[in-house]
């Protein structure tokens, strides 16, 4: 009896000396991140991006074919030798300098009506200097009526401070409508109406908001009217 339990001791104290093992650690998952694409939207987006290159293909032809166009009509006027004088020609030239010179310095950063009204200046100048005085008065006047739209743009957006979300469009466009609409006080019909444009009155757009653009008419007058009852002329 007394061997059995030095034995049982034995096998007792070797259990409690063996070092316990710790609970085996559960495997770590890793999981990335894997961006699912929409196809449909990849279409749309692919779509989209080739028609604004071909808006784009379309406005350097439309922009090509009023230069050469512009050209055409500078060379005629050197050949029939228009009844423009050179103090004429000169005193355009001028005025159209003094305005753009009076955009910069009125403008903290440079208007997009100034690279144009620059380049009409100096085609204006390298016709005034061949003694082509019709030319050279009619780029003048070019950039004469530039300068004119940016003044109308100016005093269009100080009669308010810019609406939420309104974008002015590069230059100035000129509109008609193609009915009778109201133009109001805000780019909403919760705004109170300013006044009734009938159809078919020229208007010039300098902004839009949402789906309302901010116009102004032959007589000043300024307000927001809703874009499906304008359109280019």
């Amino acid at each position: 009896m007394r061997s059995c339990f030095a034995l049982l001791a034995v096998v007792a104290i070797g259990a409690a000396c063996q070092p316990q093992q710790k609970p085996a650690t559960p495997p770590r998952v890793v999981r990335d991140t894997v961006a699912v694409r929409d196809p449909e939207q990849d279409k749309r987006i692919a779509r989209l991006e080739l028609q604004l290159l071909a808006k784009d293909a379309q406005i350097e032809d439309l922009q090509s074919t009023l230069d050469d166009t512009r050209a055409e009509v500078v060379r005629a006027m050197a050949k029939l030798q228009s009844g423009a004088s050179r103090a004429q020609a000169a005193s355009a030239m001028a005025e159209a300098e003094v305005a753009l010179q009076t955009m910069k310095t009125d403008s903290q950063e440079e208007p997009p009506e100034a690279a144009q009204i620059t380049r009409f200046v100096r085609l204006a100048a390298i016709e005034f200097n061949k003694a082509n005085y019709g030319g050279a008065l009619y780029l003048a006047n070019q950039a004469k009526t530039l300068a004119s739209s940016y003044r109308g743009r100016l005093s269009a957006g100080a009669r308010e401070n810019a609406r939420p979300g309104e974008i002015p469009f590069a230059v100035p466009l000129k509109l008609v409508t193609t009915t009778r609409g109201n133009v109001r006080g805000g780019p909403g019909t919760g705004f109170p109406i300013v006044f009734a444009a009938e159809s078919g009155t020229t208007l010039i757009g300098y902004s839009y908001a949402d789906e309302w653009i901010r116009i102004s008419d032959d007589t000043g007058r300024g307000g927001w009217i809703f874009r499906a009852l304008v359109a280019r002329p």
